[in-house]
């Protein structure tokens, strides 16, 4: 494998791709309920809309569009995320074949992508919005270095796609082109590139694929930013300052969390010649560490500014994701051979994003032995097939009480309507349609009664639901057949 890679360029990306088939096939086989995120995707992906809450809706249109073309299903989701991801790997790749000149320091940084755990753990768990937004970047970043070494229309207008891109699918985005603007304002000979009249035709399209959610954004600028800004701020410190202490900690944790495993690899690359590369420099190493650092900053300031106390790892991986790219960067400035690098680090990467893969496949059978059941474990076929086999069809309008189950229905009942109590005035769904299915999570005691979310909709059709409810207990997936996950559902005909 290594020789394949050290002699035929390309094999990185085949590489690449065969983990990420691997990805999807483990995924499949894993089980056939959904994630939090799997479940809001598979909800959405029924409707077309400008904006769909806190988090911009690039990674929800193509996710309808898919579902359009090939049905709403796992499948469909796991492919969309995958493929992006491998998206991502390949513009990467080919944004540092522009500046190495070394083809091992090349692979060295796409397969460093990997190395990053929002990449090779998180996102193979639960991660949505963020995935589109990582191909953003490296969509970008291709764009941009190609304009410095390459200057065309063509370069410009692609890294101004990038940009609109990146701003329908993660808000933090932003932060990557304006760090890149700043690194390069240093160097004489590249800032000229800023001033280019194509420079026009980049904005251009950026503000062609971004007013329409922009325009969304200025009218529901409270459900567009209260969902972020909140989680930003969940502890609750006492003052200004403690506010702010606990805020760059919370930073620097992060980035020491998200940087980690990159840092420690490239660390028993360079072995011995540390000083070496951290005294090493060129031109790309600084512009792209200046990015890097600029985007931190960024961060730091948004940080202070809205007092948060709270960071996560997956909202620096859009920075931190140049990291390898830096650190091959230093390592050719220093004139390093690369060749024994890339056989100790392509063995190192491979065990660790195979051994994540395999641990985060296994859990929805793993976990059962010791009695514990998390999402994947929650019987949602076994349910569908059980409800439709009892009533003799399937439903054309389910309503459930959270997304969830909504998701999770909708991958079942692929023809069906699936929806929620708060969206029903606000999405085009037909009421009228029958048959009805509203379903919810049954508690132990069997006289629990419905949410009132759901009553109250079931109240707006002239339903009395608790004389018509109906519960069933079905075991979970992998689980012993004593443990039972309890559903209610009410039915109408009529």
């Amino acid at each position: 494998m290594l020789e394949m890679v050290e002699r035929r360029p390309n094999a990185v990306f085949l590489l690449l791709a065969g983990y990420f088939l691997l990805c999807i096939a483990l995924r499949l086989a894993a089980s056939n309920s959904l994630e939090i995120d799997e479940a809001e995707q598979a909800f959405l992906s029924q409707f077309l809309r400008l904006g769909y809450g806190p988090q911009p809706p690039f990674y929800n249109w193509l996710q309808y569009g898919l579902s359009q073309a090939i049905g709403t299903s796992l499948a469909t989701m796991t492919l969309l995320k995958n493929g992006l991801l491998f998206l991502c790997c390949l513009f990467y790749g080919l944004a540092a074949r522009l500046v190495l000149g070394d083809r091992h320091l090349s692979a060295i940084a796409t397969f460093g992508v990997l190395s990053l755990p929002p990449v090779f753990l998180l996102a193979q768990r639960d991660l949505s919005h963020t995935v589109a937004a990582l191909f953003a970047v490296s969509l970008f970043l291709y764009g941009f270095l190609r304009t410095l070494t390459r200057p065309s229309l063509f370069s410009y207008l692609l890294t101004g796609i990038a940009v609109g891109i990146g701003a329908i699918s993660k808000y933090n985005f932003v932060l990557v082109p304006i760090a890149a603007i700043i690194a390069i304002l240093p160097e004489r000979d590249l800032r000229t590139r800023i001033f280019d009249w194509r420079i026009l035709a980049a904005i251009a399209a950026a503000a062609i694929i971004a007013t329409p959610h922009g325009i969304w954004v200025l009218q529901n600028l409270d459900a567009a930013s209260s969902g972020t800004l909140d989680e930003m701020k969940e502890r609750e410190a006492e003052g200004r300052l403690f506010e702010a202490f606990h805020g760059i900690a919370a930073l620097a944790s992060a980035t020491i969390g998200g940087s980690f495993v990159t840092v420690l690899l490239f660390g028993l690359f360079a072995h011995g010649k540390i000083r070496q590369i951290w005294q090493a420099e060129s031109q790309w190493t600084r512009i792209v560490g200046r990015m890097i650092a600029f985007c931190l900053l960024g961060v730091l300031l948004i940080v202070l500014g809205v007092a948060a106390t709270h960071v996560r790892e997956k909202w620096l991986v859009l920075y931190l994701v140049l990291l390898p790219l830096y650190l091959c960067l230093k390592i050719e400035a220093a004139r390093i051979n690369a060749a024994p690098g890339l056989r100790l680090f392509v063995p190192l990467i491979a065990t660790i994003v195979i051994g994540a893969l395999v641990i985060v496949s296994s859990r929805a059978a793993v976990r059962p032995w010791f009695g514990d059941y998390s999402r994947l474990n929650i019987p949602y076929a076994a349910f569908a097939e059980k409800v439709a086999k009892m009533e003799g069809r399937e439903p054309a309008l389910v309503i459930a009480n959270d997304k969830q189950i909504a998701g999770n229905i909708r991958t079942q009942f692929a023809r069906a309507t699936v929806a929620i109590p708060s969206m029903l005035e606000t999405v085009p769904v037909d009421k009228r349609r029958r048959p009805l299915l509203v379903v919810w999570r049954s508690e132990a005691d069997s006289a629990t009664q419905i949410p009132d979310a759901l009553n109250g909709a079931l109240n707006a059709l002239g339903m009395d639901g608790n004389k018509q409810r109906r519960d069933l207990a079905l075991p979970y997936i992998y689980g012993s057949d004593a443990d039972r996950y309890g559903f209610s559902y009410v039915w109408l005909n009529d």
